[in-house]
């Protein structure tokens, strides 16, 4: 007689074991109708699931975001069934959920190109109207290892050839396609009725170089109808803020195959750079930073000292000089240790906030280089705090306050946090985990800030604070982290002299906000679609004469705006006034002052906005005024986007 514990606590005795769909069904038609599938003492599995002794049982539903990952697990072997049937000499790789949707590797003699989706789609409909059931297998590793031999499936032998002898091995099958899965899914195919393939894609096998390219399609899948349509519209969406198309039409910057990853700035993404640049330096000054610059390249017995030899040489671009061998960096925390160790250091100098706008260099593979949002070199907002353990908390109470200040000023207000703790394999006592992470947990409950627990999730030196934004379009972006670090300054003989005379050894809190300006400027170009705030944009005002009578008053007052530190533009050309005005809303600018004789006359200004406001007319030092207000004040006022 199972006694099942449910999420809110209560008990339901039951005379014999039942599955997860008989307890569904015993509480309602209606939860059972919901239900995908159930976390069993916190193992999720199938509806099908046995429950034949006491337990504790959280249903999952299509309310819950467990259950939408089930849901497109199941897509994803409806993808290869499909692919199976319609190229049989296919081989199977792997199809995992990824956010908002999931993908399928294939190994093809015959390439799939984007137009044969629609074909493979109307197969997979017609695959899900014949309503297989999906069920579980449990096979020994040497039957599976058969199963998976007699269909010719290189790829699942190579995934079996990972695991124990005396390993269960799980299958799922619907028709006559099974796959190797852990894991769960739903109940039968009818379920996958609201899926969409969006995009082909090269792959590595395992994700190495070294390996061969598999064909990657993704798609998506929801629980109806309009959600899925919901989802293309702010695919839709984001395809028109598509950063790369920005800032080609914008003439902002580009990447081409000579330099694979690194991006050519021009004049007007230049500028965004800097004033991002700008911005930061003046914020981290008022709070007590001290910048500095350290070497591009570095001894790679530095890199072998600090432990980054060892994890990372494969990104690493090395190059060599009088039998010496270099790398180039990919971070930046070894050189800000090595300014830190010039000198004896007391506690009295801690904390020490050394701030580079760091140039870093990793050799990402080719196949997984995005424009700005991943790329070979990057610039990092990287800041390193020596402290005591006890400054800790203070220290990172201070950088969350840094952080909301500087998101807010993008316009980024919806944040989200999460606490990563320790791994099984870490250096550092107990003692000091406890104490490092009692303090990030303190510094975030201080703020009353709520955040996500990932346990085991920290790095092996030390636990962190992650910081993601939300965009306009819900997606969510890994920015800003402090990490706790107890592993480097000892690695790299960092000490201070504390109040007893004695040596220790500091805490190094690794830090950043924007993670990357390359990345983190694409974030903001799809954020706005290109209409940046006014303090960001690279032209902030554009003024249109409308006839050559007004030539000389526009250039005077042009640098009136330049004298007050304002990016203006002067278009004087022989063109009808609309043209000018299209012109430049297309180019984004956020004001556009047209002047004709009334505005020389009166020593004023008419403003509209890129979209189309009509703000009136100003005398031009109340303009100035506003715009220095704009942008001392970082308004987001009249922005859209």
């Amino acid at each position: 007689m199972p006694v099942i514990t449910l999420a809110d606590g209560s008990n339901r005795s039951y005379d014999s074991s039942l599955t997860v769909l008989d307890l569904a069904h015993s509480i309602s038609r209606s939860i059972a109708k919901k239900t995908v599938s159930a976390y069993v003492d916190d193992k999720l599995v199938d509806l099908s699931y046995v429950l034949a002794t006491d337990a504790q049982v959280k249903l999952i539903t299509s309310d819950d975001q467990d259950g939408l990952e089930v849901l497109r697990h199941s897509c994803a072997h409806l993808l290869a069934m499909a692919v199976k049937e319609l190229y049989p000499s296919t081989k199977l790789a792997i199809g995992p959920v990824i956010a908002d949707g999931f993908y399928y590797d294939f190994a093809t003699d015959q390439p799939i190109s984007i137009e044969d989706l629609k074909k493979i789609e109307k197969k997979m409909h017609s695959l899900a109207a014949h309503n297989y059931a999906i069920e579980r297998k449990e096979l020994s590793l040497d039957r599976a290892r058969e199963l998976f031999a007699s269909n010719n499936e290189d790829y699942k032998l190579k995934i079996l050839e990972d695991l124990s002898d005396n390993e269960q091995i799980s299958c799922y099958q619907q028709g006559n396609f099974i796959d190797l899965c852990r894991g769960p899914h739903v109940s039968s195919t009818s379920k996958l009725a609201h899926f969409k393939l969006t995009k082909i894609a090269g792959a590595y096998w395992r994700g190495d170089s070294d390996n061969e390219m598999l064909q990657r399609i993704y798609g998506t899948c929801w629980f109806n109808k309009s959600d899925l349509a919901a989802y293309l519209l702010r695919l839709e969406e984001a395809a028109k803020r598509d950063h790369r198309k920005i800032g080609k039409q914008l003439s902002w910057f580009h990447t081409q195959e000579e330099a694979p990853g690194i991006v050519f700035w021009h004049p007007g993404g230049f500028s965004i750079y800097h004033t991002i640049e700008s911005y930061l330096r003046e914020i981290l000054v008022k709070y007590d930073y001290h910048e500095i610059k350290t070497p591009q390249i570095l001894d790679r017995s530095l890199w072998e000292r600090s432990g980054h030899w060892d994890k990372f040489n494969d990104m690493m671009f090395t190059t060599n000089s009088e039998n010496r061998n270099y790398a180039v960096k990919p971070m930046n925390c070894p050189g800000h240790v090595q300014i830190f160790n010039q000198g004896i250091k007391s506690y009295k100098d801690l904390p020490l906030r050394l701030s580079e706008f760091g140039s870093c260099h990793r050799n990402e593979p080719s196949g997984t280089l995005h424009g700005l949002m991943r790329v070979r070199a990057f610039t990092q907002d990287d800041a390193h705090i020596f402290c005591t353990p006890e400054q800790i908390q203070t220290e990172v109470s201070n950088f969350i306050d840094l952080v909301y200040k500087v998101y807010a000023d993008f316009g980024f207000s919806d944040i989200l946090l999460k606490l990563s703790t320790r791994p099984e394999q870490r250096v550092g006592s107990d003692a000091v985990w406890d104490e490092a992470e009692q303090a990030l947990e303190q510094a975030l409950d201080a703020k009353q800030l709520a955040w996500e627990l990932l346990p085991g999730e920290g790095a092996f030196y030390g636990p962190k604070i992650e910081f993601s934004l939300k965009d306009c379009l819900g997606r969510i972006w890994q920015c800003g982290t402090i990490q706790v670090d107890f592993s480097m300054p000892q690695r790299l003989d960092a000490t201070y002299i504390d109040a007893g005379g004695n040596k220790q050894t500091p805490v190094m809190l690794h830090r950043a906000i924007l993670g990357s300006f390359e990345r983190f400027i694409g974030i903001v170009i799809e954020h706005y679609a290109g209409c940046l705030p006014c303090w960001l944009a690279p032209t902030q005002l554009a003024i249109l004469s409308i006839t050559d009578k007004q030539h000389q008053f526009c250039q005077q007052i042009a640098q009136i705006f330049k004298d007050n530190n304002l990016r203006a533009t002067i278009d004087l050309r022989n063109e009808k006034i609309n043209f000018k005005i299209r012109h430049h809303s297309i180019a984004k600018v956020p004001y556009l002052l047209i002047i004709g004789d009334k505005e020389v006359a009166d020593n004023s200004v008419s403003v509209r906005t890129r979209a189309g406001k009509d703000l009136g007319s100003y005398t031009v030092d109340d303009f100035v005024a506003k715009m220095r207000t704009m942008v001392a004040d970082k308004i987001l006022e009249e922005i859209k986007y």
